[in-house]
């Protein structure tokens, strides 16, 4: 499989009808339609999934609910509205699909009939709807939202509370616990419950009652469950006192009829989450982590046997992370993505055997489903040089099929430049797999400058997949690099691990060896060499003040003083894991670790670009850095994104995304270009 796509990949590398392609720009990127969320009907015979579409003349996106065939034949847009059409469930008779719409009061319940047809309102919760699905039966939807706890399902009582909060006499935010606002929002004393909705009655029940969220924020997902018979709901919550101070999580066992709540991982002090129920109704599949507090120790597939109790860790020999993961029909597999050098590959796992076997290498898989007969998977598949599209592949690993072809217009009519890989030598003893992109209309002959970005996290990897910057940036006419450093995810735990307590040592170095190795590369020039990152990657232009090599650099919502970033972030005081203790206890090795010290020494022209509503990495982190480099005579030039937060380049209004990229082809082009006469994005 993987010969394969590099002789699909070399062919289009040499085809001579590529140089009649137009270069990647920003509007093409806008151009570019995301398909997500494939699910097979309950008889196999169709496919529900989303595409989003961007307008950047308006600014706005909007998503919408199609159907096709199970061989990608007949598809059938299900909705058309201006408002937003999201996470699509086939109903258990599979005569019509549950989704959320933004049509009416807010984020709602709404069902469609899969031959198509008009979209009826279900819900009208004042609270809105988040995650959602079926209930067993179909006559039961269940879903969840922020609520007061003192309201519960009480929609007058809820209503009543929210607009207080906002046109109320006392316009502030009161907190007497920590976790007051996290990521995104204020919390404002509410909490996640998870609600029973009868069709039927049009009733609300709220099944997990109290001063807890049910379940707990998870950037994965999959917080709740009900069990095949209904009997029950599975759902993840954190009940630890000073839950702000652990990243623990347990199952929680709640009766639909009515009962206690049970705790089914109390001796796992970690993390347990994303239940799934097996078809036979024996197990309950789950990712674990076993290191209290340490929310980068490793995913792993675990089993929850219902009759005796037993917890089983699956995939002790699989040493990376486990992303998604489905149960095969016949309850004796588990299907899963996992991490694994640079690519997220599809497995299976025997759950007997714990015998893992890979069932398709197709860069990033993204979302999958399994059919009903166990013969196929349906996924989302995308590379560096492939926006995201449907595609299918037997069980066994064969007869691969790309089934949608939203982007087939953009990448007829525009240069998609693939990644090449490299690994290269450092001092710290390891190879860095890097991933370069090389610009429009390539010439071996000629010299390019070339952006160095680094990748957040820090515990993550950069994939082989698409995205909009990697593409812009080699349509302007840069090359692009982006390596996998020390505590890069994909290579084995405890090469993610070497991050702990070294946050820039081991990473600085490598860094440079990739920038020392590429700019001996002929088609490099080595003189006009950038670097860039967000989160932690803006972090690592720590490598400012310890080097001159790049003539410019680019920061997005990067931490810059670790003492006031853990005071302020949103949490509690989270990097001990980082540093072997919180800022009390290693107070000079926090200040140490901060680039904020080293100010005085950086020369580099920077550019920093930070969200307004960051809570992760607050916007007096970006603030700090730019009164330092300014006091230090560094050119430099700051800029707010209103409303954003953390997830600026992921989640951004488009408006936001399109100025943010041309901040940053500006200031390249302006100091690795030296363009003196370019005009920055606010004076056009």
């Amino acid at each position: 499989m993987k010969s394969l796509f590099t002789l699909i990949l070399s062919l289009l590398i040499i085809n001579p009808t590529l140089s009649q392609k137009q270069a990647f720009t920003i509007a093409d990127l806008y151009k570019i339609k995301t398909v997500e969320n494939p699910t097979f009907s309950p008889d196999g015979k169709k496919i529900a999934f989303t595409v989003k579409e961007d307008t950047l003349e308006k600014g706005k996106s909007n998503t919408e609910v199609y159907v096709m065939n199970a061989d990608g034949s007949g598809i059938k847009k299900l909705t058309d509205n201006p408002a937003a059409d999201t996470k699509p469930h086939w109903s258990p008779d599979g005569k019509s699909l549950l989704f959320i719409s933004t049509r009416k009061d807010g984020s709602q319940a709404w069902l469609v009939p899969a031959e198509g047809g008009e979209a009826k309102q279900l819900t009208s919760f004042a609270m809105e709807v988040d995650n959602l699905d079926w209930a067993p039966g179909g006559k039961h939807i269940v879903f969840s939202t922020m609520v007061f706890p003192k309201c519960g399902a009480d929609n007058d009582c809820n209503k009543k509370n929210e607009d207080g909060l906002t046109n109320g006499p006392i316009q502030a935010h009161i907190a007497d616990c920590l976790l007051y606002r996290h990521w995104t929002s204020w919390k404002d004393g509410k909490r996640a419950h998870t609600f029973v909705y009868n069709l039927e009655k049009q009733t609300y029940l709220d099944l997990t009652p109290g001063d807890f969220d049910w379940p707990s924020f998870s950037t994965g997902g999959g917080g709740f469950v009900f069990s095949p018979d209904g009997a029950e709901l599975c759902v993840t919550s954190n009940h630890d006192v000073d839950e702000a101070a652990t990243t623990n999580k347990d199952l929680w066992i709640v009766p639909t009829s009515g009962g206690m709540p049970k705790n089914i991982t109390a001796e796992n002090k970690a993390f347990d989450g994303e239940p799934e129920y097996s078809p036979d109704r024996k197990y309950i599949a789950f990712k674990m982590q076993l290191i209290p507090t340490f929310e980068a120790d490793r995913f792993r597939l675990a089993l929850y046997d219902r009759t005796s109790g037993a917890i089983t860790v699956l995939t002790d020999a699989f040493d990376n992370w486990v992303d998604n993961f489905h149960w095969s029909p016949d309850s004796r597999s588990i299907y899963f993505t996992g991490q694994v050098k640079g690519n997220v590959p599809l497995f299976t796992i025997d759950i007997k055997t714990k015998k893992i076997v890979e069932v398709v290498s197709a860069k990033t898989i993204d979302a999958f489903d399994v059919t009903p007969d166990g013969k196929a998977i349906v996924f989302v598949r995308r590379s560096v040089g492939e926006p995201r599209e449907v595609w299918r592949v037997d069980a066994n690993g064969k007869n691969l099929k790309r089934l949608t072809f939203f982007n087939k217009e953009v990448e007829e009519a525009v240069d998609i430049r693939p990644a090449e890989e490299m690994w290269i030598q450092s001092p710290t003893g390891k190879k860095i797999h890097t991933f370069i992109v090389k610009p429009h209309n390539f010439d071996p002959k000629k010299k390019y400058p070339l952006i160095l970005n680094v990748h957040g996290g820090p515990q993550s990897q950069w994939a082989d997949a698409f995205r909009g910057d990697w593409q812009v940036y080699p349509g302007s006419g840069y090359i692009v690099a982006f390596p996998n450093p020390h505590g890069s995810t994909g290579y084995g735990q405890a090469f993610t691990n070497a991050i702990s307590k070294d946050w820039n040592g081991n990473v600085y170095q490598d860094v440079m060896a990739v920038a020392d190795s590429l700019a001996n590369l002929s088609f490099v020039n080595k003189d006009r060499m950038g670097a860039m990152g967000w989160s932690y990657g803006g972090y690592m232009m720590w490598l400012e003040g310890h080097t001159d090599r790049f003539k410019a650099a680019v920061t997005l919502r990067s931490l810059s003083n670790f003492i006031s970033d853990d005071g302020t972030r949103d949490g509690a005081y989270g990097h001990s894991p980082d540093f072997g203790g919180d800022i009390f206890q290693k107070m000079d090795l926090y200040w140490d670790r901060s680039p904020l010290k080293y100010a005085k020494n950086v020369k580099t022209p920077t550019l920093i670009l930070h969200s307004d509503n960051d809570y992760r990495v607050p916007i007096e982190q970006g603030e700090q850095w730019f009164r330092a480099l300014k006091h230090f005579g560094v050119t430099t030039e700051i800029v707010f994104f209103p409303r954003e937060n953390h997830n600026l380049t992921r989640t951004g209004e488009p408006k936001h995304l399109v100025e943010s990229l041309n901040w940053q082809l500006y200031w390249f082009d302006r100091f690795l270009n030296g363009n003196a006469s370019g005009v920055p994005p606010d004076a056009k």
